[in-house]
């Protein structure tokens, strides 16, 4: 059974960090790309950040670079989302997927809320 269980969403003020976690279980997590996705109220989900499956090449959303930091531990098989400097257009419900080709997992999603 594939499982991808995120972790770590909350209320924090502007300027204050969070960090995401997702955990994998059920299939073989070193095979897959791993994402961070958001989608705000009324807006479409959006790629916030990926990361290949050896670790290597993490991609940003612009609105994200030099804030978010995405990282991996097969060995965990977990994935993580440091999210520093969060501003209130951060707020969203956060969803960790897991994809190769022809093959996608989505996690239940986690909501962050940035306000002061």
């Amino acid at each position: 059974q594939v499982q991808l269980v995120e972790s770590g969403g909350g209320l924090v003020q502007p300027g204050g960090s969070l960090r995401l976690s997702c955990a994998a279980s059920g299939f073989t997590f070193s095979s897959y790309t791993m994402n961070w996705y958001r989608q705000a109220p009324g807006k479409e989900r959006e790629l916030v950040a990926g990361i290949s499956r050896t670790g290597g090449s993490p991609n940003y959303a612009d609105s994200v670079k030099g804030r978010f930091t995405i990282s991996r531990d097969n060995a965990k098989n977990t994935v993580t989302l440091q999210m520093n400097s969060l501003r209130p257009e951060d707020t969203a419900v956060y969803y960790c997927n897991a994809r190769r080709v022809l093959q996608t997992y989505w996690g239940q999603g986690t909501q962050v809320t940035v306000s002061s």
